[in-house]
Protein backbone atom coordinates (compact mmCIF):
# COMPACT_ATOMS: atom_id res chain seq x y z
CA UNK A 1 0.00 0.00 0.00
CA UNK A 2 2.77 2.25 0.75
CA UNK A 3 6.53 3.06 0.92
CA UNK A 4 7.08 4.04 4.23
CA UNK A 5 9.06 6.77 5.55
CA UNK A 6 9.95 6.99 9.88
CA UNK A 7 10.81 10.36 11.58
CA UNK A 8 13.31 9.40 14.08
CA UNK A 9 14.14 12.48 16.57
CA UNK A 10 17.23 11.20 18.66
CA UNK A 11 17.08 11.40 22.22
CA UNK A 12 19.55 14.26 22.34
CA UNK A 13 18.55 16.37 19.15
CA UNK A 14 17.24 19.73 20.31
CA UNK A 15 15.55 20.71 16.91
CA UNK A 16 12.96 23.41 17.69
CA UNK A 17 9.32 22.17 16.55
CA UNK A 18 9.42 24.66 13.78
CA UNK A 19 12.91 22.85 12.36
CA UNK A 20 10.96 19.49 12.18
CA UNK A 21 8.21 21.07 10.88
CA UNK A 22 10.44 22.49 7.73
CA UNK A 23 11.93 19.04 8.04
CA UNK A 24 9.11 17.14 7.29
CA UNK A 25 7.90 19.79 4.93
CA UNK A 26 11.00 19.05 2.65
CA UNK A 27 10.25 15.50 2.93
CA UNK A 28 6.43 15.81 1.57
CA UNK A 29 7.43 18.03 -1.20
CA UNK A 30 10.67 15.64 -2.74
CA UNK A 31 7.78 12.93 -2.53
CA UNK A 32 5.36 15.09 -3.85
CA UNK A 33 7.89 16.17 -6.59
CA UNK A 34 8.67 12.21 -7.44
CA UNK A 35 5.07 11.25 -7.71
CA UNK A 36 2.95 14.15 -8.39
CA UNK A 37 -0.26 12.12 -8.92
CA UNK A 38 -0.11 10.54 -5.59
CA UNK A 39 -0.67 12.01 -2.18
CA UNK A 40 1.27 11.70 0.84
CA UNK A 41 0.28 10.28 4.14
CA UNK A 42 1.32 11.74 7.28
CA UNK A 43 0.93 9.65 9.81
CA UNK A 44 1.67 11.09 13.05
CA UNK A 45 1.39 9.92 16.77
CA UNK A 46 1.07 12.89 19.90
CA UNK A 47 3.61 15.42 18.99
CA UNK A 48 4.01 13.59 15.38
CA UNK A 49 0.17 14.69 15.09
CA UNK A 50 0.89 18.26 15.37
CA UNK A 51 3.69 18.31 13.22
CA UNK A 52 1.40 16.68 10.55
CA UNK A 53 -1.34 19.14 11.10
CA UNK A 54 1.44 22.10 10.77
CA UNK A 55 2.87 20.66 7.31
CA UNK A 56 -0.88 20.33 6.27
CA UNK A 57 -1.50 23.88 7.10
CA UNK A 58 1.49 25.45 5.70
CA UNK A 59 1.38 23.34 2.40
CA UNK A 60 -2.58 23.84 1.56
CA UNK A 61 -1.69 23.15 -2.11
CA UNK A 62 -0.21 19.64 -1.39
CA UNK A 63 -2.28 16.81 -2.04
CA UNK A 64 -2.49 15.40 1.94
CA UNK A 65 -4.34 12.53 4.33
CA UNK A 66 -3.25 12.91 7.64
CA UNK A 67 -3.94 10.48 10.34
CA UNK A 68 -3.62 11.51 13.77
CA UNK A 69 -3.07 8.79 16.26
CA UNK A 70 -3.58 10.63 19.58
CA UNK A 71 -3.16 13.57 18.84
CA UNK A 72 -0.78 16.31 21.07
CA UNK A 73 -3.20 19.07 20.39
CA UNK A 74 -5.05 18.19 23.53
CA UNK A 75 -2.03 18.53 25.35
CA UNK A 76 -2.87 21.56 27.38
CA UNK A 77 -5.99 19.21 29.14
CA UNK A 78 -3.70 16.49 29.95
CA UNK A 79 -1.66 14.80 32.62
CA UNK A 80 1.27 15.87 30.28
CA UNK A 81 0.97 19.31 31.14
CA UNK A 82 0.90 18.44 34.76
CA UNK A 83 4.03 15.93 34.22
CA UNK A 84 6.23 18.67 32.55
CA UNK A 85 6.10 20.65 36.01
CA UNK A 86 5.99 17.72 38.27
CA UNK A 87 9.55 16.90 36.79
CA UNK A 88 10.74 20.20 37.56
CA UNK A 89 10.88 18.81 41.74
CA UNK A 90 12.32 15.41 40.99
CA UNK A 91 15.85 14.80 40.94
CA UNK A 92 17.25 12.88 37.90
CA UNK A 93 17.54 9.82 38.19
CA UNK A 94 14.38 9.39 40.00
CA UNK A 95 12.18 11.29 37.40
CA UNK A 96 12.28 8.00 35.91
CA UNK A 97 10.46 6.13 38.59
CA UNK A 98 7.53 8.54 39.53
CA UNK A 99 4.39 7.03 39.29
CA UNK A 100 3.48 9.73 36.14
CA UNK A 101 6.37 9.29 34.19
CA UNK A 102 5.79 5.38 34.65
CA UNK A 103 2.41 6.07 33.25
CA UNK A 104 4.30 7.88 30.57
CA UNK A 105 5.90 4.62 29.49
CA UNK A 106 3.93 2.34 30.18
CA UNK A 107 0.30 3.62 29.30
CA UNK A 108 -2.92 1.79 30.72
CA UNK A 109 -0.47 -0.91 31.29
CA UNK A 110 0.75 0.95 34.91
CA UNK A 111 -2.22 1.63 37.33
CA UNK A 112 -1.00 3.53 39.92
CA UNK A 113 -3.81 4.63 42.67
CA UNK A 114 -5.13 8.13 43.38
CA UNK A 115 -4.94 7.63 46.86
CA UNK A 116 -2.14 9.54 48.65
CA UNK A 117 -0.54 6.99 50.83
CA UNK A 118 -0.95 4.26 48.55
CA UNK A 119 0.74 5.59 45.82
CA UNK A 120 3.77 6.65 48.04
CA UNK A 121 3.92 3.19 49.13
CA UNK A 122 4.02 1.87 45.57
CA UNK A 123 6.52 4.76 44.43
CA UNK A 124 8.49 3.27 47.57
CA UNK A 125 8.42 -0.44 46.22
CA UNK A 126 8.99 0.90 42.79
CA UNK A 127 11.67 2.65 43.01
CA UNK A 128 13.42 0.29 44.69
CA UNK A 129 13.12 -2.26 42.37
CA UNK A 130 14.29 -0.05 39.58
CA UNK A 131 17.01 1.32 41.35
CA UNK A 132 19.55 -0.85 39.42
CA UNK A 133 18.30 -0.18 35.82
CA UNK A 134 18.03 3.66 36.60
CA UNK A 135 21.74 4.93 35.78
CA UNK A 136 21.21 3.24 32.24
CA UNK A 137 17.53 4.35 31.69
CA UNK A 138 19.21 7.56 32.14
CA UNK A 139 21.80 7.30 29.24
CA UNK A 140 18.32 6.34 27.48
CA UNK A 141 16.03 8.69 28.57
CA UNK A 142 17.67 12.01 30.54
CA UNK A 143 15.46 14.42 31.99
CA UNK A 144 16.62 17.16 30.48
CA UNK A 145 15.62 15.37 27.14
CA UNK A 146 12.10 14.69 28.55
CA UNK A 147 11.80 18.35 29.98
CA UNK A 148 12.19 19.95 26.56
CA UNK A 149 10.60 17.02 24.74
CA UNK A 150 7.02 18.77 26.94
CA UNK A 151 8.14 22.03 26.70
CA UNK A 152 7.96 21.29 23.00
CA UNK A 153 4.93 19.45 22.84
CA UNK A 154 3.24 22.52 24.80
CA UNK A 155 4.80 25.12 22.02
CA UNK A 156 3.42 22.61 18.83
CA UNK A 157 -0.07 22.05 20.75
CA UNK A 158 -0.17 26.07 20.59
CA UNK A 159 0.77 26.41 17.73
CA UNK A 160 -1.41 23.92 15.81
CA UNK A 161 -4.59 25.01 17.84
CA UNK A 162 -4.18 28.20 16.13
CA UNK A 163 -3.96 27.25 12.78
CA UNK A 164 -6.78 24.47 12.62
CA UNK A 165 -8.91 26.31 10.01
CA UNK A 166 -5.86 26.39 7.57
CA UNK A 167 -5.92 22.52 7.25
CA UNK A 168 -7.64 21.30 4.09
CA UNK A 169 -6.21 17.94 3.80
CA UNK A 170 -8.36 14.86 3.95
CA UNK A 171 -7.84 13.83 8.32
CA UNK A 172 -8.43 10.81 9.98
CA UNK A 173 -8.24 10.96 13.37
CA UNK A 174 -8.01 7.23 15.59
CA UNK A 175 -8.68 7.75 19.43
CA UNK A 176 -7.78 5.64 22.14
CA UNK A 177 -10.92 5.40 24.48
CA UNK A 178 -8.58 4.27 27.42
CA UNK A 179 -5.97 6.52 26.59
CA UNK A 180 -4.39 7.70 30.21
CA UNK A 181 -2.09 10.48 29.15
CA UNK A 182 -4.13 12.55 26.43
CA UNK A 183 -8.03 13.14 26.44
CA UNK A 184 -8.03 11.52 23.23
CA UNK A 185 -11.83 10.68 22.83
CA UNK A 186 -13.23 14.35 23.68
CA UNK A 187 -10.10 15.63 21.50
CA UNK A 188 -11.32 13.59 18.13
CA UNK A 189 -14.91 15.06 18.32
CA UNK A 190 -13.00 18.54 18.76
CA UNK A 191 -10.73 18.44 15.69
CA UNK A 192 -13.73 16.45 13.62
CA UNK A 193 -15.78 19.87 14.40
CA UNK A 194 -12.65 21.91 13.47
CA UNK A 195 -11.70 20.11 10.45
CA UNK A 196 -13.16 20.56 7.66
CA UNK A 197 -12.74 17.33 6.36
CA UNK A 198 -12.33 14.96 9.10
CA UNK A 199 -13.52 11.54 9.94
CA UNK A 200 -12.73 9.08 13.30
CA UNK A 201 -12.16 6.38 14.59
CA UNK A 202 -12.42 5.49 18.37
CA UNK A 203 -10.88 3.08 19.82
CA UNK A 204 -12.46 2.31 23.18
CA UNK A 205 -10.52 -0.65 24.88
CA UNK A 206 -7.08 0.63 23.81
CA UNK A 207 -4.03 3.20 25.29
CA UNK A 208 -2.15 5.36 24.41
CA UNK A 209 0.43 3.54 22.43
CA UNK A 210 -2.13 1.94 20.03
CA UNK A 211 0.27 1.51 17.55
CA UNK A 212 2.17 -0.94 19.62
CA UNK A 213 -0.70 -2.75 20.48
CA UNK A 214 -1.89 -6.18 19.79
CA UNK A 215 -5.02 -6.59 17.86
CA UNK A 216 -4.79 -2.80 15.85
CA UNK A 217 -4.08 -2.51 12.04
CA UNK A 218 -3.68 0.99 11.00
CA UNK A 219 -4.07 0.23 7.28
CA UNK A 220 -7.59 -1.32 7.93
CA UNK A 221 -8.79 1.74 9.16
CA UNK A 222 -7.54 3.63 6.59
CA UNK A 223 -9.20 1.07 4.29
CA UNK A 224 -12.11 1.30 6.70
CA UNK A 225 -12.78 4.81 6.37
CA UNK A 226 -12.08 5.06 2.62
CA UNK A 227 -9.52 7.58 2.64
CA UNK A 228 -7.08 5.13 0.80
CA UNK A 229 -6.18 6.48 -2.77
CA UNK A 230 -3.74 5.95 -5.47
CA UNK A 231 -4.25 9.15 -7.03
CA UNK A 232 -5.77 12.95 -6.74
CA UNK A 233 -9.62 11.49 -7.27
CA UNK A 234 -10.50 8.60 -5.21
CA UNK A 235 -12.13 5.62 -7.14
CA UNK A 236 -13.85 2.73 -4.87
CA UNK A 237 -13.16 0.64 -7.72
CA UNK A 238 -9.18 0.85 -8.64
CA UNK A 239 -8.31 2.04 -5.21
CA UNK A 240 -9.91 -1.51 -3.11
CA UNK A 241 -7.83 -4.19 -2.02
CA UNK A 242 -8.70 -7.51 -1.08
CA UNK A 243 -9.03 -8.03 2.30
CA UNK A 244 -6.60 -9.50 3.95
CA UNK A 245 -6.94 -13.07 5.97
CA UNK A 246 -7.39 -10.93 9.27
CA UNK A 247 -10.14 -9.03 7.84
CA UNK A 248 -11.47 -11.83 6.52
CA UNK A 249 -11.48 -13.71 10.10
CA UNK A 250 -12.87 -10.08 11.39
CA UNK A 251 -15.93 -10.30 9.02
CA UNK A 252 -16.84 -13.78 9.87
CA UNK A 253 -16.39 -13.31 13.10
CA UNK A 254 -18.60 -9.91 12.94
CA UNK A 255 -21.31 -12.22 11.77
CA UNK A 256 -20.63 -15.15 14.31
CA UNK A 257 -23.56 -15.13 16.22
CA UNK A 258 -26.02 -14.68 13.73
CA UNK A 259 -24.47 -17.33 11.49
CA UNK A 260 -24.58 -19.33 14.78
CA UNK A 261 -28.48 -18.40 15.56
CA UNK A 262 -29.44 -19.05 11.86
CA UNK A 263 -27.18 -21.22 10.07
CA UNK A 264 -27.46 -20.72 6.61
CA UNK A 265 -28.48 -23.26 4.15
CA UNK A 266 -26.63 -22.20 0.96
CA UNK A 267 -28.36 -23.98 -2.43
CA UNK A 268 -27.48 -23.61 -6.05
CA UNK A 269 -28.79 -24.45 -9.35
CA UNK A 270 -26.56 -26.75 -11.81
CA UNK A 271 -26.59 -25.42 -15.67
CA UNK A 272 -28.62 -28.97 -16.32
CA UNK A 273 -31.84 -26.98 -13.94
CA UNK A 274 -30.75 -29.19 -11.05
CA UNK A 275 -30.63 -27.79 -7.12
CA UNK A 276 -28.02 -28.87 -5.12
CA UNK A 277 -26.78 -28.29 -2.02
CA UNK A 278 -23.84 -26.05 -1.74
CA UNK A 279 -22.84 -23.40 -4.65
CA UNK A 280 -21.29 -25.74 -7.26
CA UNK A 281 -23.68 -23.80 -9.31
CA UNK A 282 -21.95 -20.78 -9.42
CA UNK A 283 -19.99 -19.49 -12.22
CA UNK A 284 -16.49 -19.47 -11.00
CA UNK A 285 -15.50 -16.65 -14.20
CA UNK A 286 -16.55 -13.29 -14.20
CA UNK A 287 -18.06 -10.55 -15.09
CA UNK A 288 -21.25 -12.19 -13.19
CA UNK A 289 -24.02 -10.25 -11.73
CA UNK A 290 -25.76 -11.31 -8.70
CA UNK A 291 -29.78 -10.09 -8.84
CA UNK A 292 -31.91 -10.74 -5.56
CA UNK A 293 -34.06 -9.97 -2.78
CA UNK A 294 -33.15 -7.86 -0.08
CA UNK A 295 -34.09 -8.85 3.39
CA UNK A 296 -35.09 -6.52 5.73
CA UNK A 297 -32.22 -4.75 7.23
CA UNK A 298 -29.79 -6.40 4.67
CA UNK A 299 -29.43 -9.06 7.14
CA UNK A 300 -28.34 -11.45 4.81
CA UNK A 301 -25.43 -9.85 3.36
CA UNK A 302 -22.89 -11.04 5.78
CA UNK A 303 -23.71 -15.05 5.36
CA UNK A 304 -23.82 -14.16 1.83
CA UNK A 305 -20.73 -12.38 1.16
CA UNK A 306 -18.17 -14.25 3.64
CA UNK A 307 -19.95 -17.89 2.53
CA UNK A 308 -19.47 -17.57 -0.46
CA UNK A 309 -15.98 -16.03 -0.82
CA UNK A 310 -14.99 -19.15 1.92
CA UNK A 311 -16.45 -21.70 0.25
CA UNK A 312 -15.47 -21.20 -3.68
CA UNK A 313 -13.03 -18.21 -3.36
CA UNK A 314 -15.43 -15.91 -5.08
CA UNK A 315 -15.14 -12.23 -3.99
CA UNK A 316 -18.92 -10.69 -4.37
CA UNK A 317 -18.76 -6.80 -4.63
CA UNK A 318 -21.73 -4.87 -3.02
CA UNK A 319 -23.86 -2.16 -4.93
CA UNK A 320 -24.76 0.04 -1.65
CA UNK A 321 -26.91 2.85 -0.92
CA UNK A 322 -24.72 6.05 -0.68
CA UNK A 323 -25.83 6.30 3.15
CA UNK A 324 -23.26 3.61 3.86
CA UNK A 325 -20.58 5.89 2.41
CA UNK A 326 -21.62 9.52 3.70
CA UNK A 327 -19.48 11.26 6.50
CA UNK A 328 -22.31 12.65 8.18
CA UNK A 329 -23.87 9.24 8.72
CA UNK A 330 -21.11 7.90 10.32
CA UNK A 331 -22.30 10.30 13.03
CA UNK A 332 -25.52 8.65 13.57
CA UNK A 333 -24.27 5.82 13.98
CA UNK A 334 -23.57 4.18 17.59
CA UNK A 335 -20.21 3.67 16.41
CA UNK A 336 -18.45 5.49 13.40
CA UNK A 337 -16.49 2.58 12.42
CA UNK A 338 -20.18 1.00 11.94
CA UNK A 339 -19.73 0.59 8.09
CA UNK A 340 -15.85 -0.01 7.64
CA UNK A 341 -16.61 -3.51 7.89
CA UNK A 342 -18.42 -3.85 4.31
CA UNK A 343 -16.47 -1.34 2.94
CA UNK A 344 -13.28 -3.26 3.82
CA UNK A 345 -15.01 -6.07 1.85
CA UNK A 346 -15.63 -4.56 -1.05
CA UNK A 347 -19.25 -2.54 -1.06
CA UNK A 348 -19.12 0.21 -3.35
CA UNK A 349 -21.66 3.11 -4.01
CA UNK A 350 -24.66 2.48 -6.10
CA UNK A 351 -23.48 4.41 -9.46
CA UNK A 352 -23.72 3.44 -13.18
CA UNK A 353 -20.12 4.23 -13.11
CA UNK A 354 -18.96 2.07 -10.40
CA UNK A 355 -21.41 -0.51 -12.01
CA UNK A 356 -19.16 -0.31 -15.34
CA UNK A 357 -15.79 -0.28 -13.51
CA UNK A 358 -16.71 -3.60 -11.95
CA UNK A 359 -18.10 -5.09 -14.73
CA UNK A 360 -15.40 -4.09 -16.98
CA UNK A 361 -12.67 -5.53 -14.88
CA UNK A 362 -14.33 -8.69 -14.73
CA UNK A 363 -15.85 -8.53 -10.90
CA UNK A 364 -18.50 -10.96 -9.40
CA UNK A 365 -21.33 -7.58 -8.44
CA UNK A 366 -23.94 -7.94 -6.25
CA UNK A 367 -26.93 -5.85 -6.88
CA UNK A 368 -30.80 -5.39 -5.12
CA UNK A 369 -32.68 -3.80 -7.58
CA UNK A 370 -35.48 -3.05 -4.53
CA UNK A 371 -32.44 -1.00 -2.64
CA UNK A 372 -33.42 0.53 0.76
CA UNK A 373 -37.13 0.39 0.12
CA UNK A 374 -36.67 -3.09 -0.04
CA UNK A 375 -34.60 -3.48 2.85
CA UNK A 376 -36.41 -1.06 4.99
CA UNK A 377 -40.04 -2.41 3.89
CA UNK A 378 -43.13 -1.93 6.16
CA UNK A 379 -45.64 -4.29 8.27
CA UNK A 380 -46.96 -7.26 5.53
CA UNK A 381 -44.40 -6.57 3.03
CA UNK A 382 -41.88 -9.58 3.68
CA UNK A 383 -40.57 -10.91 0.51
CA UNK A 384 -42.10 -8.55 -1.71
CA UNK A 385 -40.15 -7.51 -4.43
CA UNK A 386 -39.92 -3.01 -5.17
CA UNK A 387 -38.10 -3.25 -8.14
CA UNK A 388 -38.38 -0.32 -11.26
CA UNK A 389 -40.26 -1.17 -13.89
CA UNK A 390 -37.94 -0.46 -16.60
CA UNK A 391 -34.51 -2.79 -16.95
CA UNK A 392 -31.19 -0.72 -14.86
CA UNK A 393 -29.09 -3.58 -15.31
CA UNK A 394 -29.76 -5.48 -18.24
CA UNK A 395 -28.24 -3.79 -20.72
CA UNK A 396 -25.13 -2.67 -18.88
CA UNK A 397 -24.59 -6.78 -17.91
CA UNK A 398 -25.16 -7.65 -21.83
CA UNK A 399 -22.46 -5.14 -22.54
CA UNK A 400 -19.64 -6.92 -20.93
CA UNK A 401 -21.18 -10.68 -21.60
CA UNK A 402 -21.83 -10.98 -18.20
CA UNK A 403 -23.89 -14.02 -16.22
CA UNK A 404 -26.78 -13.24 -14.40
CA UNK A 405 -27.23 -14.98 -11.46
CA UNK A 406 -31.06 -14.29 -9.94
CA UNK A 407 -31.22 -15.37 -6.15
CA UNK A 408 -33.77 -15.27 -3.54
CA UNK A 409 -33.51 -15.43 0.46
CA UNK A 410 -36.07 -16.06 3.28
CA UNK A 411 -35.95 -16.39 6.90
CA UNK A 412 -36.56 -12.67 8.17
CA UNK A 413 -39.19 -13.91 9.54
CA UNK A 414 -37.96 -16.55 11.45
CA UNK A 415 -35.87 -14.20 13.55
CA UNK A 416 -37.76 -11.06 14.11
CA UNK A 417 -40.93 -9.19 13.90
CA UNK A 418 -41.19 -5.79 12.89
CA UNK A 419 -42.51 -3.52 15.71
CA UNK A 420 -42.50 -0.35 13.88
CA UNK A 421 -42.30 0.89 10.87
CA UNK A 422 -41.75 3.91 8.48
CA UNK A 423 -45.99 4.48 8.83
CA UNK A 424 -45.07 4.30 12.70
CA UNK A 425 -42.24 6.39 12.96
CA UNK A 426 -43.82 9.30 10.75
CA UNK A 427 -46.41 9.60 13.09
CA UNK A 428 -44.48 10.25 16.43
CA UNK A 429 -43.80 13.76 17.41
CA UNK A 430 -40.52 15.67 15.65
CA UNK A 431 -39.79 12.39 13.77
CA UNK A 432 -39.62 14.84 10.68
CA UNK A 433 -36.43 16.49 12.05
CA UNK A 434 -34.63 13.44 12.20
CA UNK A 435 -35.46 12.21 8.99
CA UNK A 436 -34.01 15.29 7.40
CA UNK A 437 -30.84 14.48 9.44
CA UNK A 438 -30.81 10.79 8.29
CA UNK A 439 -31.13 11.75 5.07
CA UNK A 440 -29.43 15.02 4.29
CA UNK A 441 -26.19 15.42 1.94
CA UNK A 442 -28.37 14.87 -1.15
CA UNK A 443 -29.09 11.26 -0.12
CA UNK A 444 -32.66 11.90 -1.27
CA UNK A 445 -31.52 12.04 -4.79
CA UNK A 446 -31.15 8.52 -5.53
CA UNK A 447 -33.53 7.27 -8.30
CA UNK A 448 -35.45 10.56 -8.60
CA UNK A 449 -36.20 9.12 -12.78
CA UNK A 450 -38.24 6.29 -11.04
CA UNK A 451 -42.01 6.68 -9.86
CA UNK A 452 -44.19 4.71 -7.42
CA UNK A 453 -42.59 3.26 -4.19
CA UNK A 454 -39.32 2.50 -5.51
CA UNK A 455 -38.59 5.95 -5.89
CA UNK A 456 -38.44 6.10 -1.94
CA UNK A 457 -35.11 5.16 -1.28
CA UNK A 458 -34.73 6.94 1.94
CA UNK A 459 -33.12 5.48 5.11
CA UNK A 460 -34.80 5.60 8.24
CA UNK A 461 -34.83 3.24 11.30
CA UNK A 462 -36.94 0.27 12.27
CA UNK A 463 -37.84 -1.20 15.44
CA UNK A 464 -37.55 -5.24 16.13
CA UNK A 465 -38.47 -7.93 18.33
CA UNK A 466 -36.76 -10.72 18.08
CA UNK A 467 -37.71 -14.74 18.06
CA UNK A 468 -36.48 -17.88 18.88
CA UNK A 469 -34.68 -18.36 15.54
CA UNK A 470 -35.42 -19.79 12.74
CA UNK A 471 -32.84 -20.61 9.77
CA UNK A 472 -31.39 -18.58 6.84
CA UNK A 473 -32.10 -20.08 3.16
CA UNK A 474 -30.60 -19.14 -0.04
CA UNK A 475 -30.69 -20.47 -3.03
CA UNK A 476 -28.79 -19.25 -6.12
CA UNK A 477 -30.95 -19.62 -9.48
CA UNK A 478 -29.85 -20.97 -13.35
CA UNK A 479 -27.47 -18.68 -14.85
CA UNK A 480 -28.57 -16.94 -17.42
CA UNK A 481 -26.04 -15.86 -20.22
CA UNK A 482 -25.93 -12.65 -21.89
CA UNK A 483 -22.55 -13.45 -23.54
CA UNK A 484 -23.36 -12.94 -27.59
CA UNK A 485 -26.73 -11.16 -27.15
CA UNK A 486 -25.08 -8.08 -26.80
CA UNK A 487 -26.93 -6.78 -30.07
CA UNK A 488 -30.12 -8.47 -29.13
CA UNK A 489 -30.53 -6.58 -25.83
CA UNK A 490 -29.48 -3.42 -27.45
CA UNK A 491 -33.29 -3.67 -27.96
CA UNK A 492 -35.38 -1.99 -25.24
CA UNK A 493 -38.11 -4.51 -25.66
CA UNK A 494 -36.08 -7.15 -25.29
CA UNK A 495 -34.02 -5.81 -22.37
CA UNK A 496 -37.04 -5.41 -20.91
CA UNK A 497 -38.40 -9.29 -21.12
CA UNK A 498 -34.68 -10.14 -19.58
CA UNK A 499 -35.51 -7.91 -16.93
CA UNK A 500 -38.78 -9.43 -16.36
CA UNK A 501 -37.75 -12.91 -16.86
CA UNK A 502 -34.69 -12.28 -13.64
CA UNK A 503 -37.30 -10.56 -11.87
CA UNK A 504 -39.78 -13.62 -12.06
CA UNK A 505 -36.97 -16.17 -11.21
CA UNK A 506 -35.93 -14.18 -7.99
CA UNK A 507 -39.81 -14.59 -7.02
CA UNK A 508 -39.57 -18.21 -7.88
CA UNK A 509 -36.59 -18.61 -5.86
CA UNK A 510 -38.24 -16.81 -2.66
CA UNK A 511 -41.38 -19.13 -3.36
CA UNK A 512 -39.41 -22.43 -3.50
CA UNK A 513 -37.62 -21.47 0.04
CA UNK A 514 -40.90 -20.70 2.04
CA UNK A 515 -41.99 -24.07 0.80
CA UNK A 516 -39.21 -26.57 1.00
CA UNK A 517 -38.47 -24.83 4.76
CA UNK A 518 -41.86 -26.30 6.06
CA UNK A 519 -39.84 -29.54 5.40
CA UNK A 520 -36.91 -28.75 7.13
CA UNK A 521 -36.93 -30.74 10.42
CA UNK A 522 -34.09 -28.34 11.69
CA UNK A 523 -35.68 -25.33 10.79
CA UNK A 524 -35.51 -24.20 14.43
CA UNK A 525 -32.73 -23.77 16.96
CA UNK A 526 -33.57 -26.18 19.47
CA UNK A 527 -33.43 -29.14 17.03
CA UNK A 528 -30.12 -27.31 15.25
CA UNK A 529 -28.53 -27.31 18.96
CA UNK A 530 -29.62 -30.80 19.86
CA UNK A 531 -28.20 -31.88 16.60
CA UNK A 532 -24.89 -31.03 17.54
CA UNK A 533 -24.71 -31.58 21.16
CA UNK A 534 -24.80 -35.69 19.54
CA UNK A 535 -23.03 -35.08 16.55
CA UNK A 536 -19.98 -32.43 17.18
CA UNK A 537 -20.14 -28.67 16.96
CA UNK A 538 -18.47 -29.04 13.32
CA UNK A 539 -21.02 -31.14 11.63
CA UNK A 540 -22.76 -29.76 9.23
CA UNK A 541 -26.95 -30.05 9.80
CA UNK A 542 -29.76 -31.74 7.39
CA UNK A 543 -31.97 -30.07 6.05
CA UNK A 544 -34.74 -30.47 3.26
CA UNK A 545 -33.70 -32.70 0.10
CA UNK A 546 -33.29 -29.96 -2.70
Amino acid sequence: MFDVWCLHIPVQDRTTFQGLVEYVERTVKSERSRAPDRPVYLVGESIGACIALAVAARNRDVDLVLVLVNPGTSFHRSQLQSLSAFLDLVPDPFHLSTPQFLNFLTGNFMKMSPRFDEAGQALSEVTTGLLPSLMYLTDILPKESIVWKLKMLRTAASYVNSRLHAVKAQTLVVASGNDELLPSRDEAERLRAKLKNCRIRHFRDNGHKILLEDGFDLATSIKGSTYYRRSRQPDFVSDYLPPTPDELEKAIDHDRLLNFATDPVMLSTLTDGRIVRGLAGLPREGPVLFVGYHMLMGFELGPLVTGVLKSTGIHIRGLAHPFLFNESSEQLMPDTSYFDLPRIMGAVPVTGVNFYKLLSEKQFVLLFPGGAREALHRKGEEYKLFWPEQSEFVRMASRFGATIVPFGVVGEDDICDLLLDYNDLVKLPFYDTIDKKINEGGLRKLRTDSTGEIKNQDMHPVVLTPKVPGRFYFIFGKPIETRGREKELRDKEKAQHLYLHVKSEVESCIKYLKEKREEDPYRSILPRLLYQATHGSDAEIPTFEP
